[in-house]
């Protein structure tokens, strides 16, 4: 993991292997290349024609950009990057976070290699350091477990120094140790992603949270095999029928003697999915082993409310199994009993994440928690109705969804709340069972939310977040977002867990 450092260094004295300051745009759309606040000292060693020689060398000042030029006699860091901003806010705004965030990802990845650079970006308060430490943290994430790179490969940027953070400040203090505690359990949760499923399978996850557990004070249970019939988990058993690695059920709770409010977390951890009998075409299941995003995110959630002492009650549920097609896998027509009692026929083994949550949303109902949110990658549809960088959000609660969808706002992760239209209930009505696991093909998103409302406790709010689209990026990385495993959802969970202490929710 990247280090961080307040620095009490200017930006001309410290000493690093290269110095990252931002370029913006014109607010009003002319060429002109304008520095950011934070840059004054660098720019005084290249005699203020810092802007004129990046522009020489073709900034722009665009989101996304980088410029390296070295840097003159009065530095003691021998590089400079420029990273650009976009557009300059308007005279007495600020930088927006997201973009911060970002140029900060951007600026940690083009300086894979180095050991330690001076970020000497926007730092208006406490706020910034947070959204900046982000960034940077997150941008220098790698994923090489499985790869034999050899002594001179180059590994991420080992040491983010932030210029201008006040390090004897407590709140800018504060604001760093969240950011550190925040970014790890997010790269936790990346790595997990990326894990191959032949060593991530059910049980494998659940060790992972047996040790995080012990070494963090939280509480865990692991339900078996044994223990999931004995308790009547049907819709858990019936998606791993099929697979050698049998399924578990993970709780892990966090607790805070001065909570007021408990929250449920539910995550979706398919740790690998083939579609079953319903067996995924060539092209759709390369990825899937990123099925477990959801249980991914949940566990990073509550390991980080942990981590910050919140004042809050955080229950995980992993919801753990690996969807495989053999002579004992559920086939399409199969009636599973659900640990509600409910009875679901399976009309498509593919749409086998609904039915792990069920019972995970119906066992943690049992607790009567304040809120449930379910997070998973849930539907093909949502990615056709949001694309790969938004997730959708449903809820039983207007204000709750409402809510949820500002918090994931107001971190930077892109998200739309989503409507749970009654009529596409009777699309899942079944002559054989209570419930089939399909409905409507149009709307097959909402289709999803719908049968996992069936499973929620009387008078529980309860949010479901579909974040089949950004949980794992295939393209090229950007920002602070890598290729492979992204973490999606960790930020807004650990704020709204963070909202719920502060008695701002319900």
């Amino acid at each position: 993991m990247t280090a961080l450092t307040l620095s009490t260094a200017g930006a001309a004295t410290l000493r690093a292997d290269a110095l990252v300051v931002g370029v913006a745009k014109s607010p009003q759309g002319g060429k002109e290349l304008l520095l950011a606040p934070g840059a004054d000292a660098v720019d005084s060693a290249f005699d203020g024609k810092l802007a004129d020689v990046l522009a020489t060398l073709g900034a722009t000042g665009a989101e996304g950009e980088t410029t390296k030029v070295p840097s003159p006699a009065g530095l003691k860091a021998p590089v400079v990057l420029a990273v650009g901003l976009g557009p300059a806010p308007e005279k007495d705004e600020q930088f927006d976070p997201e973009k911060l965030r970002r140029a900060a990802g951007n600026a940690a990845r083009a300086l894979t290699g180095v050991k330690k650079a001076g970020f000497a970006l926007p730092l208006t308060g406490p706020d910034d350091v947070q959204t900046v430490a982000e960034g940077a943290l997150l941008g220098a994430y790698a994923f090489t477990a499985y790869q034999d790179r050899g002594k001179d490969a180059k590994g991420p940027l080992g040491e983010v120094a932030l210029l201008g953070a006040k390090p004897r400040d407590k709140s800018s203090k504060a604001a760093a140790e969240r950011a550190i505690a925040l970014t790890e359990e997010i790269n936790r949760a990346r790595d997990l992603i990326n894990t191959p499923p032949n060593d991530l399978t059910p049980e494998a996850f659940a060790a992972i949270a047996t040790a995080a557990g012990k070494e963090h004070g939280l509480k865990v249970q692991v339900l078996d095999e044994k223990a999931l019939t004995k308790g009547g988990y049907g819709g858990i058993l019936g998606v791993g029928a099929g697979s050698a690695n049998p399924p578990r059920l993970v709780k892990i709770s966090y607790t805070s003697s001065k909570a007021a409010k408990h929250l449920a977390l539910i995550g979706k951890g398919i740790t690998y999915d083939s579609g079953g009998i319903s067996l995924k075409p060539a092209g759709h299941n390369e990825t899937m082993k990123c099925d477990m995003s959801g249980a991914a995110a949940v566990f990073a959630a509550v390991v980080a409310a942990a981590r910050l002492g919140l004042e809050v009650n955080v229950t995980g549920w992993l919801a753990l199994a690996e969807n495989m097609p053999s002579g004992t896998a559920t086939r399409p027509g199969d009636v599973l009993r659900m640990y509600s009692g409910k009875t679901v026929e399976v009309l498509n083994t593919d749409a086998e994440g609904r039915l792990v949550l069920a019972d995970a949303i119906t066992r943690a109902s049992e607790e009567a928690p304040d809120a449930i949110v379910d997070v998973a990658t849930l539907t093909g549809a949502m990615v056709l109705a949001l694309g790969n960088r938004t997730f959708g959000i449903m809820a039983n609660d207007d204000a709750f969804r409402a809510a949820i969808h500002e918090i994931a706002e107001e971190v930077g992760e892109a998200s739309w709340p989503m409507p749970l239209p009654a009529d596409l209930r009777k699309g899942m009505d079944s002559s054989t069972a209570d419930i089939a696991n399909m409905g409507e093909r149009m709307g097959g998103g909402l289709v999803a939310g719908l049968f996992l409302k069936e499973f929620v406790g009387e008078g529980i709010t309860w949010a479901h977040l579909d974040i089949a689209g950004p949980a794992f990026h295939e393209g090229a990385p950007y920002g602070y977002t890598p290729k492979g495993g992204t973490g999606s959802s960790v930020r807004t969970l650990v704020r709204l867990a963070e909202r719920t202490a502060a008695g701002e929710l319900g």
